[in-house]
C-alpha cells in the first residue's frame, strides 16, 4: 500500500494542482487523458481478486473504499466479491491475455528511434502542431530531412493513426485497429505504455499494485518518447535525444530495450491475472 502511494500519489497530485490553475504539462498530462483512468482511482490502493486483506479499524477510516462495492468485510478481512464482476470485465481479460500472449510469443522490435512522434509533424503548418505554445527543435524543413532519411515503420495503431496524411505513406505496415493481436510487439515504446491502459481497463479486479507499476513504466516511456520527438522541452528540464544524430539513436535504442525488459515482466503478469479474471467470467 504506501509503495503504491509513493509511485502514483505525488503525480496525481501534481496533476490535480495543475488543474486548479488551468494549467497543462506536454508530457505528464497525456498519462492522464489518453489513458483516461481518473486520478482518485488510481490512488486507491485494492487488493487483486482472490486476495484478502486484513484491516484494522484504523485502515478502514484511512481508505473508507474498502468496505465500499465491489468490496466485502468478512472477519477482520476485505476482498473484492468476485459475484459483483460484470461480464464484460471477463470478456476484456480474456482479449487481454490473448493479446499479451501473442506480444510475448513474437520477437520485439527495435531501432524505430521513436519516428511516429516525427511523423505526426510531417509537413505539418505550424498551427496545425499538436503540442502548440511548444517550439520544435529543428525547421520544419529539417524535421522532413529527417523522417525522409530513415525508414518508418511504426507498428502501433494509436501512433499510426496521428501521423499526417503525408506520413502515413511512408510508414512500412499498415496497423489498424482490428490487427493490434496480429501486429503489435514488445519493442514498441506505445505497446508497452499500454500495459497501464489495460490494467486500468480491468481495474479493480486486476489489483492496485499492478496498475501501479504499470503507470510507473508508462510514465518512463513517455519521457522517453518526448525528449526523443522533435520538440524542444528544455525549459521544462528535458534533454533531448537527438535522434537525427547516431548517437541519439543507440542511446534510444537503448533505453527503448531496458523499457522492453521491464514490459515483458509485467506483461506477463498482467496476463495471468487476466487469466484469472477471465476464468471467473466463464464460472460465472
Amino acid at each position: 500500500m504506501r509503495s503504491h502511494a509513493r509511485r502514483v500519489g505525488q503525480r496525481a497530485d501534481a496533476l490535480l494542482e495543475r488543474r486548479s490553475r488551468d494549467l497543462k504539462h506536454p508530457v505528464h498530462d497525456f498519462l492522464f487523458t489518453y489513458y483516461n483512468f481518473p486520478p482518485a482511482k488510481l490512488k486507491r490502493w485494492l487488493p487483486a481478486l482472490g486476495q484478502d486483506l486484513e484491516v484494522s479499524d484504523e485502515d478502514l477510516v484511512a481508505m473508507p473504499w474498502l468496505v465500499e462495492a465491489p468490496m466485502i468485510q468478512e472477519e477482520g478481512a476485505c476482498r473484492l466479491d468476485p459475484g459483483q464482476m460484470p461480464s464484460k470485465v471477463a470478456d476484456l481479460a480474456r482479449w487481454v491475455a490473448a493479446l499479451c500472449r501473442a506480444i510475448q510469443q513474437r520477437p520485439p522490435r527495435f531501432r524505430c528511434f521513436g519516428l511516429h512522434e516525427w511523423a505526426m509533424v510531417y509537413r505539418q503548418p505550424r498551427e496545425k502542431i499538436r503540442h502548440q505554445g511548444h517550439e520544435l527543435r529543428l525547421s520544419p524543413e529539417q524535421v522532413v530531412s529527417v523522417v525522409e532519411s530513415m525508414t518508418v515503420s511504426c507498428s502501433h495503431y494509436d501512433a499510426y493513426r496521428f501521423f499526417t496524411p503525408e506520413a502515413m505513406p511512408l510508414n512500412t505496415l499498415r496497423p489498424t485497429l482490428e490487427s493490434r493481436i496480429d501486429m503489435e510487439q514488445g519493442g514498441c515504446l506505445h505497446t508497452n505504455m499500454d500495459l497501464y491502459k489495460w490494467s486500468s481497463k480491468l481495474w479493480p479486479w486486476i489489483g492496485s499494485d499492478l496498475v501501479g507499476e504499470c503507470f510507473d513504466l508508462a510514465w518512463d516511456g513517455r519521457d522517453l518518447d518526448m525528449r526523443a520527438s522533435p520538440y524542444d522541452l528544455a525549459h521544462l528540464g528535458y534533454e533531448p535525444v537527438l535522434i537525427e544524430t547516431l548517437e541519439g539513436r543507440l542511446q534510444y535504442e537503448a533505453e527503448q530495450r531496458d523499457l522492453a525488459a521491464r514490459a515483458a515482466d509485467l506483461r506477463q503478469r498482467l496476463q495471468e491475472g487476466a487469466e484469472v479474471l477471465a476464468g471467473h467470467g466463464k464460472a460465472g
